[in-house]
C-alpha cells in the first residue's frame, strides 16, 4: 500500500469506519424483508399497526443490531481473505483502521443488544436473532464459506432470517404457510444473486482461496442449479395463495421472469454479461416481492381488506 494510500486511509470518518465495519448496506437491505415479515403478520392476524408500535420500533432496532453485528464478525473473521480480493481490500478491518479487539467488542455488545430487543417483543423473535447470527457467524462465515461450494446454500438460512424475525416479532408462530413461502423465496433468492456475484468476481474468490460453486465447478454446473433454485422457487410461490391470490401471482411472475432471463439470457450472452443481468434482475425481484407484500399488508391493515 503506497503512502498516499495510507494518508487517505488514516482521514476516513470514524462513522464511516464504523458504517463498513458493520456492514450499513446489508443492514438497509435486509430490513425490507424484515418489514415484509412484519407487515404480513398484523394483514394475517389483523392487528393495528397502532397497538404494536413499541413492538415494530425495538424489530427494528433489534434487527438492525444483531445484523450489524454479523457484520463485524464477518469482517473481523474474514480479514485475511479479504486482504487479497479487490473489492474487499479498503475495508477498516483490512486496513487496520479499527482494531480486530474493537471490533470484537463491537459485535458482542450488538449481538447482545439486538437479542435482547428483539426478546421484548417475543421470546420466538429473539431466538430467532440469535439462531441467524449464529448461522451466519459460525456455519457459514467459521465454516463452510472456505471448505464446501454449499456456502451460499448455508449461509442463505441466516440470510432469510429477516422476514421470519419481523413476523415472529409481532406474532408468535411461523407455522401460517404464507410467512413458511416468504422464508423459502429469501433463501432461494440468494443463491442466484450470489452466483451471479461469484461468476464476476470469478479470478478474486479463486484468489483467496473461497470455494464458490461458478469456481469449483464452473459456470454450466452453476448455470443448471440455478434454474433448478428458479423452478423451487416459482413452486413455494403457491404458498402466499393463502393469503392473497396477487401476492401469489406477483411472485410466479417475478420468478417466472427470472428462470427465462436465466435461459435464454445463458443462451445469447457470454458469462459475464448473463451474470450481470441476473445480478442485477435479483434486486429487482427482491425491491417488487417484499415491497408488494409490504404494501398490500398495509393497505390491507388500514383499509380492513
Amino acid at each position: 500500500m503506497t503512502e498516499a494510500a495510507n494518508g487517505q486511509n488514516q482521514k476516513m470518518p470514524v462513522l464511516k469506519i464504523l458504517s463498513q465495519t458493520v456492514k450499513t448496506g446489508i443492514i438497509r437491505s435486509n430490513l425490507i424483508p424484515m418489514f415484509a415479515g412484519l407487515t404480513l403478520s398484523l394483514y394475517t392476524y389483523q392487528i393495528g399497526i397502532f397497538e404494536k408500535l413499541p413492538e415494530i420500533l425495538l424489530a427494528i432496532l433489534g434487527s438492525i443490531f444483531v445484523i450489524g453485528a454479523a457484520g463485524a464478525f464477518n469482517n473481523l473473521y474474514d480479514r485475511d481473505i479479504d486482504a487479497i480480493m479487490k473489492r474487499t481490500q479498503g475495508r477498516p478491518t483490512v486496513t487496520g483502521e479499527i482494531k480486530p479487539r474493537t471490533v470484537l467488542w463491537l459485535g458482542i455488545l450488538m449481538a447482545a443488544a439486538g437479542i435482547t430487543l428483539l426478546s421484548f417483543t417475543t421470546l420466538l423473535a429473539g431466538f430467532l436473532g440469535f439462531l441467524g447470527l449464529f448461522f451466519y457467524v459460525v456455519p457459514y462465515t467459521m465454516w463452510s464459506k472456505r471448505r464446501t461450494v454449499f456456502n451460499t446454500e448455508i449461509g442463505s438460512i441466516s440470510g432469510a432470517m429477516p422476514p421470519l424475525i419481523g413476523w415472529a416479532a409481532m406474532y408468535p408462530d411461523i407455522t401460517h404457510p404464507a410467512i413458511l413461502g416468504l422464508f423459502v423465496i429469501a433463501v432461494i433468492w440468494q443463491m442466484p444473486h450470489f452466483y451471479s456475484i461469484a461468476i464476476r468476481r470469478h479470478e478474486e474468490y479463486k484468489a483467496a482461496g473461497v470455494p464458490m460453486l461458478p469456481v469449483v465447478k464452473g459456470v454450466r454446473r452453476t448455470y443448471i442449479q440455478t434454474n433448478i433454485y428458479l423452478v423451487v422457487m416459482i413452486g413455494i410461490s403457491f404458498l402466499l395463495s393463502s393469503l392473497s391470490i396477487g401476492l401469489m401471482l406477483v411472485s410466479l411472475i417475478m420468478g417466472t421472469g427470472w428462470l427465462v432471463l436465466s435461459i435464454f439470457g445463458y443462451k445469447r450472452m457470454d458469462p459475464e454479461k448473463w451474470a450481470k443481468s441476473m445480478f442485477i434482475y435479483s434486486l429487482i425481484h427482491m425491491t417488487i416481492v417484499f415491497s408488494t407484500v409490504i404494501i398490500y399488508s398495509l393497505m390491507g391493515i388500514i383499509f380492513k381488506l
